[in-house]
């Protein structure tokens, strides 16, 4: 495997597989999702919440050889021997793991509350380097000005789902302002409905036809 693979699973889970090194995100809502991939050699969990931290899932999961990287809230919250193979990043903090260099970026509600839904510094979005791309999981978050302050993002993975994050339209103006290469909405099923994804598309290449929206079906069999 030469070049890096992208894995759509469901809702906020994602598998990189790149030269025999494999990182999931957000595991969640049962481990056979994950059955026809190699175990994993990290873990990216964003958030507390079910939809990106499921203790099941992740007791399902072979860790045998995995590292786990969340922010403390989820530390706080995992089961012993998997806190024993967890490295907790703040907002901010940089490391390397499993041949990938890793910053951990805030995702917040506007206006910023402690009541939010995700109060800022809870919770972890991610730049990640690994197989030669840089690739941004914004995790449960709006539009917030350090995701448009963005360089050189070459994949990005962008939530859109009221009324937890934000809207198709919120999410549009962010990327366009931080350009990457290639976006994927992810994280589109609301409170009652589907995001329209096909208008976020729309939206950006009106503006920006030089960006690449992807679009993938994330809730299979849903």
């Amino acid at each position: 495997m030469d070049s890096l693979q992208i894995n759509p699973i469901f809702h906020s889970s994602i598998v990189f597989q790149y030269k025999g090194t494999t990182i999931y995100v957000d595991p969640h809502t049962g481990g056979g999702r994950f059955a026809n991939y190699p175990a994993p050699d990290l873990v990216l969990i964003t958030d507390i919440h079910p939809d990106h931290f499921d203790t099941a899932t992740l007791a399902a999961l072979p860790l045998e050889h995995a590292r786990i990287v969340a922010p403390k809230a989820v530390m706080d919250l995992l089961p012993a021997r998997m806190q024993a193979i967890c490295t907790v990043m703040n907002n901010g903090d940089t490391t390397d793991l499993a041949n990938a260099n890793i910053v951990a970026m805030p995702m917040y509600n506007l206006p910023e509350s402690p009541t939010a839904f995700h109060p800022k510094g809870r919770g972890n979005g991610y730049v990640l380097t690994f197989g030669g791309k840089r690739i941004y999981i914004s995790g449960d978050t709006q539009g917030i000005p350090e995701m448009r302050a963005l360089k050189n993002i070459d994949i990005a993975f962008v939530c859109m789902n009221l009324p937890y994050t934000m809207d198709v339209d919120e999410a549009a103006d962010a990327v366009l302002a931080f350009k990457p290469k290639v976006v994927y909405p992810y994280h589109y099923r609301g409170k009652d409905r589907f995001s329209d994804v096909k208008k976020f598309k729309a939206l950006v290449n009106a503006k920006d036809p030089g960006i690449e929206v992807r679009q993938e079906d994330w809730y299979r069999g849903e």
